[in-house]
């Protein structure tokens, strides 16, 4: 399995997971004719797309993806406030009956187990993602902190957004406003916060750990990669369009 990186920062998020047979596609921020050159013109074998929020940066191009017919799958709350104008529509995510948790979903080979994350939107998602091949992954994003731990953990893509010492010193300096720093505060996963998720979790057979959604002016790509691999003694990414990661169960 490869993990192909389209966007992920504010201006637009998609990944693809994929192997010679399927594909299973997360978030829809960027065009899809760029998601159609990572999957080199095979749509037929894209099995989902997963979306986390209604954000523009995440869910922006959605109507591009529906008009392939792809199936789309997002928390009612994210398809009430997606915009959708297609005729395509996506398919919702059900809870369980007792309101405390989500279904699990089985697209091909891919079993994903939705989770609530803490975000400024309707009904924010993550998805713990397993593949044969991938083993458990974990996708979390655009989430002030992670409400769940996580067995059987083998690849990681979690947000990395913001240092809050470099955010302080951006208000300090009055290059941003107060009420942005409380609203990334109250939003998305700082490095710290993303350090503390990690140490909570069995790390033991986790083969790549990929920081997503670093944000350019608050966030330092290489101290959060280098602090992370120090911490974990894992192999450490920072997302950047373009990169290609072998995303497997085991690490050979």
């Amino acid at each position: 399995m490869e993990l192909t990186v389209i966007g992920s920062s504010s201006e637009g998020n998609a990944y693809v997971l994929q192997n010679e047979r399927e594909a299973l596609l997360l978030e829809a921020g960027k065009p899809f004719k760029q998601v159609l050159a990572a999957l080199e013109g095979q749509v037929n074998k894209v099995v989902g797309c997963l979306i986390t929020h209604e954000h523009g940066d995440h869910a922006g191009r959605i109507n591009e993806f529906l008009k392939y017919a792809l199936p789309v799958y997002a928390s009612q709350g994210t398809i009430e406030n997606a915009k959708i104008r297609t005729s395509w529509k996506p398919t919702a995510i059900r809870q369980t009956e007792d309101g405390n948790g989500y279904l699990p979903l089985t697209l091909g080979n891919f079993r994903v187990i939705p989770f609530a994350t803490k975000h400024d939107t309707a009904e924010p998602l993550g998805f713990y993602i397993w593949h044969e091949e991938t083993g458990g992954v974990l996708f979390a994003t655009d989430t002030f902190y992670l409400p769940c731990k996580f067995k059987g953990l083998n690849n990681i893509l979690i947000e990395c957004n913001y240092d809050p010492e470099i955010l302080a010193r951006r208000v300090e300096s009055g290059d941003i406003p107060a009420a942005l720093q409380e609203r990334v505060r109250r939003s998305h996963l700082s490095y710290y916060t993303c350090l503390d998720a990690l140490r909570a979790n069995d790390l033991t057979a986790v083969n790549n750990i990929v920081l997503i959604h670093i944000s350019e002016g608050n966030g330092n790509p290489t101290a959060f990669r280098e602090g992370i691999q120090r911490a974990t003694h894992k192999t450490v990414y920072t997302a950047k369009p373009g990169l290609k990661i072998k995303f497997n169960k085991s690490p050979f």
